[in-house]
């Protein structure tokens, strides 16, 4: 791995299961270009927003059994973002290591905090409304938080502060996971 304050921040992963075939490749300092194909449009969209807050590029291209339901493709996704951003940042050294961000959305409003310490732990607040948004369970916003956190190696805490719009609230969401990631993985300068 280059050293953590002169040499690329990036990470190319793949898994293939019987249920996802997923590659993604990420740059922690880049600019927030994205080229994300998912299969769910839903998903797309909270990537990009994920990527743009945090300016990461981000490239995502997944293919799984939709013909079942979303929950393998969704999880799979956020694992293997995990494990980018885990291998992205080599020993961690010289990082600021944590971070929050608090990002409203119209109505909603959301604090996440980050400790990349290493220990996978995650804790997520949101209360969705209904079932679905844009073909994507509301149920698997929470879920795919928690996979992220596991294989990045992070605590993460997420509070919906205030909100009654599930797109609003899971956009917010994933705004505020990339500006607290991007804090979080910016270097000290001290």
């Amino acid at each position: 791995m280059a050293d953590q304050q002169s040499g690329p921040r990036t990470a190319s992963v793949a898994r293939k299961t019987a249920e996802t075939e997923i590659r993604i490749e990420l740059n922690l300092d880049g600019t927030g270009t994205t080229r994300i194909s998912t299969g769910i449009g839903f998903y797309d969209h909270m990537l990009d927003a994920f990527a743009r807050h945090g300016r990461f590029d981000l490239n995502v291209q997944a293919i799984g059994d939709l013909h079942i339901d979303q929950h393998h493709t969704m999880e799979d996704i956020a694992l293997v973002l995990g494990q980018a951003v885990d291998e992205a940042l080599g020993d961690r050294a010289g990082i600021v290591r944590m971070a929050d961000a608090v990002v409203p959305l119209d109505e909603a409003l959301i604090h996440c905090v980050i400790d990349i310490s290493g220990r996978p732990f995650a804790t997520v607040g949101l209360d969705f409304v209904g079932e679905m948004m844009g073909g994507a369970p509301t149920q698997m916003v929470s879920h795919v938080l928690r996979s992220f956190a596991t294989t990045a190696k992070l605590t993460l805490h997420v509070r919906q502060l205030a909100g009654s719009n599930d797109h609003h609230i899971a956009e917010a969401s994933m705004k505020a996971l990339g500006r607290a990631l991007d804090a979080a993985t910016s270097i000290d300068p001290r």
